[in-house]
């Protein structure tokens, strides 16, 4: 089953958990979703760099993982220091960063991903049944979110 957990009202854990079978329009789908997040929390400035690497996981869950099933989790870092993304699943092979000929058209994803990320890596699971591959941008400057203006009396 799909489905999206939103955070609990009381909690102040800005945060967005996802538990898909991939498909072939789940790039865009979890691009929209990043930009919409970063948006809210004032943090544009790493948009085109987290969209470009969420759609490479992504691809990457959709093409090699069986079920093509993950978890995806997007949350702001503290006092808005960035974006951290996750995307777990339960395929045992780890991800490899490709080495191929300069005319090759795939296997370029973590090349990307390490290009336009602060931060990125792979944590394989105790048991050995899964892994997850993560990456983080970082803002030049620690961000408020954007507050709703008080409504007028």
């Amino acid at each position: 089953m799909n489905h999206v957990i939103a955070p609990r009202a009381e909690s102040e854990e800005p945060v967005y958990r996802a538990d898909f079978a991939m498909g072939e329009h789940s790039v865009r789908h979890l691009r929209r979703i990043v930009r919409l997040y970063l948006k809210g929390w004032g943090l544009m400035a790493v948009a085109d760099a987290a969209e470009l690497a969420i759609g490479e996981l992504i691809t990457n869950v959709v093409r090699h993982v069986p079920g093509r099933r993950c978890q995806t989790l997007i949350f702001r870092l503290p006092d808005g220091a960035g974006v951290r993304v996750e995307v777990a699943d339960g395929c045992p092979g780890l991800p490899v960063v490709a080495e191929g000929d300069v005319l090759d058209e795939d296997g370029r994803g973590l090349l990307l991903v390490a290009a336009v990320t602060d931060k990125w890596g792979v944590e394989t699971r105790r048991d050995g049944g899964g892994k997850t591959v993560w990456f983080e941008c970082l803002a030049a400057a620690p961000v408020t979110p954007t507050a709703r203006p008080a409504p007028r009396p």
